[in-house]
């Protein structure tokens, strides 16, 4: 795992994993939080067909008090949204009354800490093409980073960003 952060507002900037593949080789970052990559060089006959750039980009990118994501490229009015959570499957469902749209996600952050969602803490809003949903952090989310960030507080971070991390 590697996370960027913002050493002015301590805001988490990107946070991306990668697992070794099968036969024991570095395997491709995913990433969980933040702009997505950019695809890997291809050659020019892949080049002919490629993704539309009108299509809806899906990305996360939280704010101190909650989860959010973030996606561009939804013309459509508010009112045609729909966003639940489903706890029986432990995710979020977006979706359209038009059926344009669907997309069904995971809360990371709270399975790894094993916590229920609660549908109260969601919330959506549409502006400028992007749909931008909430979910506000639990208290023990909140407590969790708040440790973390007096952890990373000790270490110094050097000019470019790089932070010194001592390994035991």
């Amino acid at each position: 795992m590697a996370e960027e952060y913002d050493l002015k507002t301590d805001e988490l900037i990107v946070r991306k994993w990668r697992n070794k593949s099968t036969l024991g080789a570095q395997g491709t970052w995913q990433v969980e939080v933040g702009e997505p990559l950019a695809g890997p060089v291809t050659s020019s006959d892949s080049e002919v067909i490629k993704e539309n750039c009108s299509n809806p980009v899906f990305m996360r990118k939280d704010t101190k008090t909650s989860f959010q994501w973030r996606i561009r490229n939804l013309p459509y009015p508010k009112d045609v949204f729909s966003v639940s959570v489903e706890p029986s499957e432990r995710c979020i469902i977006i979706k359209t009354s038009n059926k344009k749209y669907y997309k069904k996600f995971t809360v990371v952050d709270l399975d790894r800490s094993q916590l229920p969602l609660d549908g109260s803490a969601l919330s959506f809003t549409h502006a400028n093409n992007t749909l931008i949903v909430s979910y506000k952090k639990p208290k023990e989310i909140l407590t969790l980073e708040q440790e973390l960030m007096k952890e990373l507080k000790k270490l110094k971070g050097t000019g470019d960003g790089d932070v010194d991390c001592k390994t035991q």
